[in-house]
């Protein structure tokens, strides 16, 4: 499993990090799926060696504009790439009227099929790789975190034996792999014997805006990766003389902890914390560290994370 993180600042572009965008790629599947595309994700997106072409579904956590201002744009490149694939997007309520007003106005003609479906917190979505719950969240417009559950692989055969009692790969695998039993040069090959134990798929969440991750409550618990925000520290943030519904670091390591998620990622990190300034992005890492003994990065542009099968969490 991949994530490539196309923007990591919060609320407005840096000359270091865009707005927010994630990609989220699958072990053996030509599709990618994007979370939030803030303005200029497609340029971002050209950074790096994915294509508009096999984006197949894109996610909105939240109708703020560093979000989903880049969709409009994004659309419109997609017909010019002459990408005509089909694309969903999911958003909460306002994002169809949002797209429908941009493509009406400028009289765009998409050249694809687009669909546009609004959700609401606790629906479940079904995908040929993972299901995915949609998740209520604590901002100041209603915000959506998706928890994503890998479908388990139960398919695997134990080849090694197979080939050790004269049975090489062939059509005859496929049909032990469906479950059924085979006779091969007169000696009987039984599915159960052969199958490997189901391999568990991986689990993570990808939130939105949010004040309180523990509002994610049982969701965390055991997780094997949290894409949260921490967009301040505790210290700035106490600071603030107006308080925005924002997670600290602090509080983010402290919910991770609580719940034993395996590995975390920070990002929507606030234009405060720059390099060469007072704060940086690594003091906003040792203050979740400080509070949280799991794998922890906190994500920059550009950077792509590797999830195992074995949920070890590696950058590339």
């Amino acid at each position: 499993m991949k994530l490539t993180f196309l923007g990591t600042s919060a609320g407005k572009p840096t000359k270091e990090r865009n707005v927010t965008a994630l990609a989220l790629e699958f072990d053996q599947d030509s599709k990618w799926y994007l979370f939030d595309c803030g303005e200029a994700t497609q340029h971002q997106i050209l950074r790096t060696s994915l294509s508009v072409g096999k984006l197949c579904t894109i996610f909105i956590t939240h109708l703020h504009g560093d979000h989903y201002y880049g969709l409009p744009g994004l659309l419109s490149s997609k017909t010019l790439d002459k990408a005509f694939s089909p694309l969903t997007v999911y958003g909460p309520k306002g994002i169809k009227r949002f797209l429908e007003c941009v493509t009406d106005t400028s009289q765009e003609h998409l050249g694809y099929q687009l669909e546009i479906i609004e959700i609401e917190a606790d629906t479940t979505l079904h995908f040929d790789k993972f299901s995915l719950k949609v998740l209520p969240l604590v901002h100041s417009v209603e915000s959506f975190a998706y928890c994503i559950h890998e479908h388990d692989i139960t398919n695997k055969l134990d080849e090694q034996k197979l080939r050790l009692e004269g049975l090489e790969p062939s059509a005859l695998y496929g049909e032990l792999k469906r479950g059924n039993n085979i006779v091969h040069k007169g000696k009987e090959f039984l599915s159960s014997k052969y199958m490997l134990a189901p391999i568990p798929g991986r689990t993570l969440i990808i939130a939105g805006d949010n004040s309180e991750p523990d509002i994610l409550g049982t969701h965390l618990d055991n997780l094997d990766l949290l894409v949260h925000e921490s967009t301040y520290t505790q210290e700035v943030y106490d600071a603030l003389p107006t308080k925005f519904l924002h997670t600290t670091a602090k509080k983010l390591g402290k919910a991770a902890q609580k719940h034993h998620v395996k590995n975390l990622i920070a990002t929507h990190i606030s234009a405060r914390y720059t390099q060469g300034s007072t704060y940086n992005a690594q003091t906003v890492c040792d203050e979740i560290q400080s509070f949280y003994k799991g794998e922890c990065f906190v994500a920059s542009d550009f950077d792509v994370f590797y999830l195992s099968r074995d949920k070890k969490l590696e950058k590339s």
